[in-house]
């Protein structure tokens, strides 16, 4: 752990960049040791969260306990929640309904199994999870999407910039159409599915990818920094 926070604090563009913002978010265990390391330029996020305040609830974690560490954002729907434990989109709507009343940031995951994209169904799956989120969310002000193929995630592959950007447009569009052209226009819409130091210049120049959710290769300073720099450097094109 404490190997892996040196390696992103000599990163000097994880420390002054001005573009690009960057969260990190370490297992629950971490959270507090990973946030007294780190300088206020990158924020904490956790993995996970409960549905509301209180209760008896073995083994979750609160929003308020989150924000007493010091989070500032939370992830999820991600496709290992999803999928291996079985949280339905409902049940992450709440979560995410509860964690913005608490001014906690959600990032709201989105993607579709190989079977779905297979099929001609990755619109349909990441529009009935977008639904989901849109019916319980108060406010779309504090909330970045990210879509995962989940086919993509941990296996090496990666869709390529055009069928990323296909469905970041397609999300975008849903977002117009379904919520409002201003929300469409602010929400950030970042891409999941093993995005690594070799395929995020690319990735990065697409119009609707406004960033990324990165897993393995967030695990080597050098190649997390390099594909912070491709967020920052489409920024300063523009």
């Amino acid at each position: 752990l404490f190997y892996l926070l040196n390696q992103l604090l000599t990163q000097k563009n994880l420390s002054s960049g001005k573009f690009a913002d960057v969260v990190v978010a370490p297992p629950f265990l971490y959270i507090d040791q990973v946030k007294s390391s780190l300088t206020d330029r990158i924020e904490i996020s956790a993995q996970n969260c409960w549905t509301g305040k209180g209760g008896a609830f073995t083994g979750e974690i609160s929003v308020e306990q989150l924000k007493d560490l010091g989070c500032k954002w939370v992830i999820l729907g991600h496709s290992e929640r999803r999928h291996i434990i079985g949280e339905n989109d409902e049940f992450i709507g709440k979560k995410a309904a509860y964690a913005l009343s608490q001014n906690v940031g959600v990032i709201a995951c989105i993607g579709e199994l190989l079977e779905e994209r297979e099929a001609g169904k990755t619109f349909d799956v990441c529009f009935q999870q977008l639904k989901s989120f849109a019916d319980a969310l108060p406010s779309w002000d504090n909330v970045v999407i990210a879509y995962e193929p989940v086919w993509a995630i941990g296996t090496g592959k990666v869709a390529t910039p055009e069928q990323a950007q296909e469905v970041h447009a397609a999300v975008r569009g849903w977002l117009s159409e379904n919520v409002s052209a201003e929300v469409a226009s602010k929400t950030r819409i970042i891409y999941g599915g093993s995005a690594n130091g070799n395929n995020c210049s690319d990735l990065a120049k697409k119009e609707d990818i406004d960033g990324f959710l990165v897993g393995g290769a967030s695990l080597k300073g050098p190649e997390f920094a390099s594909i912070v720099n491709s967020v920052t450097s489409k920024k300063v094109a523009a």
